[in-house]
């Protein structure tokens, strides 16, 4: 079979050896202009007055463009209206675009840049979610979902439990930045190259500034160097500005954004304060549980509507929750407008709950284990979640006990505990937790992939869907399930760019549903060519349908065989169409976006980690020595790449929970803005012990693609378990006689900080 075993990436060599051909490796055309953007240096102000006139007359530049100059509308927001690809009169960001410059170098395009006079009338800058909050400026209204009543069930429970913590944003931090190249065409048309996860989105967004139908725009993406959704609406700033550029000038225009542009200009992962007002029983069982989620959107809406509809969605994780109330409030401030992270919105709604059952669990003495289990949706309850969706396949506790066994967890807490007797300044911790994720995008219609499979007269195929290769391994796993369909080798599939005039109206890869969406795409093209195929095969047979076989590359019946590139040529010549579009749509998804209520989810993904941590109590340095992974992909497409998936966003999540921190100062300017500055986790962050399996029980329920499930996000989450064994080590510093209010991320000044505040208790 071409499905359910590990293949290498498809670009897997080429990248090793500098071959892969990112968008910056694409040869430049002949009088290529080299744009730089220029950027606000106030939170909040008005502009009184921009002089660019020093700009235009600047050595090598051939365009200058500001709002003025957009032939169509000054607006590349994905659904909001709100995101001007210029400012006009007002700027709500340090590193806002107000106008672009092309010139014949990238150097003389920024020292152009510099000669703008600009003068600025200051206004009152909101930074914070504290100031938002006093201020009441929000991008929309607060949102709740309520299941039962949860402040008389909290009111009325034995025990209770208060607080409420932050979690920091993230930078993406993508290996290839924000960069896009337009072409001019005939007729005012624009052939757009853009590193994005959505070049549907990228098309619309182009015709849009331009004035034009989405006919005009071709976009195509090869592959990007990391996206992790900050690639998703965003680069809709670079392409709109090189799209105008080239059809001023007719000449190609680049803009390649450095790294701390790049990190000034675009949004971060949300970052939340999360409160919570939780009742339970002596069991530790969960009885009524209040939730207060409040998120710093940036200064537009972007996507920060359904990502903090997510958070929402995912408050419960994996527990059944009888009574709750999960309020969530939006706040607008003057920083980069927040977009999608990689769990969208998940990570921030998940963790709370987690840090939730560690204090049940310190309060009442007993192992958060077996609080979780104890709380855990599971075949005995009617697994509602708060939003009304019911859990069908709640494997959580069986894949939590499976683990605790494999990594030993109990034995190694206890451990873990005599250890800390008698180390002074050294404290380990431990944990396990679990991940239960819904797949699916919450916007419905979204949900939904289109594909084109091309058979050549000589057997090789041609394949092309909706979805973007960012290093994830979609494109290679798409490509498994052509050539299981017609029975032929990997080696005969070319895997092409993604373009809007290949594949139309495509959703962005995102949601971690790529596969899902596209390789069921794929699968209705190639199926409506080999039931062509099979249909000629029978007649030059002389058999029925039924009796013909794909297998090995060769197709038989009735005694016969033919391979693959002979039949295909034979169907040629009979001219009969080798060439089909594929169309997929996820079923079952029904919710009421207004109330939340409802199906927003096909299925779910679940897993479970166990981190163990080792702090110094006198610096706040910290560690993560050993973890240990169980994750359910289903029947997994390509193991190895599913490993990897788990690999890479445990690590990720395992960044954004302890050394990925991002500091604005008073005046909103972004500190933390280069690798110098700004740490994500290398190598040596990596924990010595990392082991990770795949459930081998794992098979969905539902009719995906070959019955597997999505792996690109859900791993993310299981980095929960080391904040939560930070929280346990950091809890051990006073000898667990009191639990700390314990920050994200927890950098060494966060874990020395919280180890002080017990030692002085």
């Amino acid at each position: 079979m071409s499905v359910h075993k590990s293949v290498q990436h498809d670009s897997a060599l080429k990248q090793a050896c500098g071959a892969a051909r990112y968008l910056d490796d694409i040869p430049e055309p002949k009088a290529l202009l080299h744009m730089y953007i220029a950027m606000s240096t106030h939170a909040h102000a008005d502009i009184k007055s921009m002089d660019l006139s020093a700009v235009e007359n600047a050595r090598g530049v051939q365009c200058v463009l500001c709002a003025k100059d957009i032939p169509g509308h000054n607006d590349i927001s994905p659904f909001g209206g709100d995101d001007p690809l210029f400012a006009e009169n007002l700027v709500e960001y340090v590193g806002q675009s107000l106008f672009a410059v092309a010139a014949t170098t990238r150097e003389l395009a920024i020292r152009a840049a510099m000669l703008a006079k600009i003068e600025y009338t200051p206004l009152p800058a909101v930074t914070t979610i504290e100031q938002a909050r006093n201020a009441k400026l929000t991008i929309e209204d607060a949102k709740t979902i309520t299941k039962g009543d949860a402040t008389t069930a909290i009111q009325s429970a034995n025990y209770r439990t208060q607080g409420s913590f932050v979690m920091g944003g993230q930078d993406h931090f993508y290996l290839e930045g924000m960069i896009a190249m337009a072409l001019p065409l005939e007729d005012g048309d624009v052939h757009v190259y853009s590193s994005t996860q959505n070049p549907t989105e990228i098309q619309h967004l182009v015709a849009h500034v331009l004035g034009k139908t989405q006919k005009d725009v071709t976009v195509e993406t090869r592959r990007m160097g990391g996206g992790f959704g900050g690639k998703e609406t965003q680069p809709a700033i670079m392409a709109a500005a090189c799209a105008i550029a080239a059809t001023k000038t007719g000449k190609a225009v680049k803009c390649r954004l450095d790294r701390d542009d790049d990190m000034k200009m675009t949004g971060k992962r949300h970052d939340f304060i999360y409160g919570y007002d939780c009742g339970f029983d002596d069991t530790g069982r969960i009885s009524g549980l209040d939730i207060i989620l409040e998120s710093r959107c940036g200064r537009s809406k972007d996507l920060s509507g359904p990502i903090n509809d997510r958070a929402m969605f995912h408050a419960d994780n994996s527990y059944d929750l009888p009574a709750a109330k999960i309020t969530s409030h939006r706040y607008k401030t003057h920083t980069a407008s927040n977009t999608a992270f990689r769990g969208f919105g998940g990570p921030q709604g998940m963790i709370g709950i987690e840090r939730i059952i560690e204090d049940i669990a310190h309060q009442l003495d007993k192992d958060p284990l077996n609080i979780r289990l104890g709380n855990a949706y599971g075949d005995d309850k009617d697994n509602i979640t708060p939003y009304g969706q019911i859990v069908k396949d709640a494997v959580v506790k069986e894949i939590l006990q499976e683990l605790a066994e494999s990594s030993d967890y109990r034995a190694r807490r206890s451990a873990i505990r005599e250890y800390n007797k008698t180390s002074k300044f050294l404290k380990k911790g431990i944990s396990i937790t679990p991940v239960k994720f819904g797949i699916s995008f919450t916007k419905t219609f979204l949900n939904q992939a289109g594909a084109l499979v091309h058979v050549y007269a000589d057997g090789s195929v041609h394949l092309n869907h909706g979805g973007t290769e960012m290093g994830q391994g979609l494109f290679i796993k798409v490509a498994q399930v052509v050539a299981e369909e017609f029975k032929i080798p990997l080696t005969q599939i070319k895997i092409s760019a993604t373009r809007t005039d290949k594949v139309p109206n495509t959703s962005a890869t995102a949601a971690s549903s790529g596969s899902d969406l596209n390789g069921m795409a794929a699968l209705n093209a190639a199926r409506k060519i080999k039931l062509r195929l099979i249909d000629h095969a029978a007649q030059k047979f002389k058999c029925a349908e039924n009796d013909i076989n794909f297998k090995d590359g060769m197709i038989s019946g009735n005694g016969q065989s033919i391979s693959f590139e002979n039949l295909a040529r034979s169907a040629y010549e009979s001219r009969i169409q080798l060439s089909a579009t594929g169309f997929y749509k996820t079923p079952k998804i029904r919710y009421n976006p207004v109330t939340l209520m409802g199906s927003p989810f096909y299925y779910f993904a679940y897993g479970a980690s166990v981190s163990e941590v080792i702090i110094d109590t006198l610096t706040g340095e910290n560690k993560t020595v050993r973890v240990d992974i169980l994750h359910d992909c289903g029947k997994s497409l390509n193991p190895a790449i599913d490993k990897g998936q788990i690999e890479g966003g445990f690590i990720q999540g395992m960044g954004w929970l302890t050394t990925e921190e991002l500091v604005y100062d008073d005046a909103g300017h972004l500190r933390t803005h280069a690798p110098s500055t700004y740490k994500i986790p290398t190598i040596g962050d990596r924990p010595k012990t990392m082991n990770i399996e795949i459930w081998d029980k794992g098979r969905n329920r539902e009719e995906t693609i070959y019955r597997s499930k999505a792996v690109g996000e859900p791993p993310f989450m299981l980095a929960n378990s080391v904040y939560c064994a930070l929280a346990d080590a950091v809890s051990a510093s006073s000898g667990y006689k009191f639990r700390a209010n314990l920050n994200a991320p927890c950098t060494p000044e966060e874990i020395l900080r919280a180890v002080t505040s017990l030692t002085n208790v």
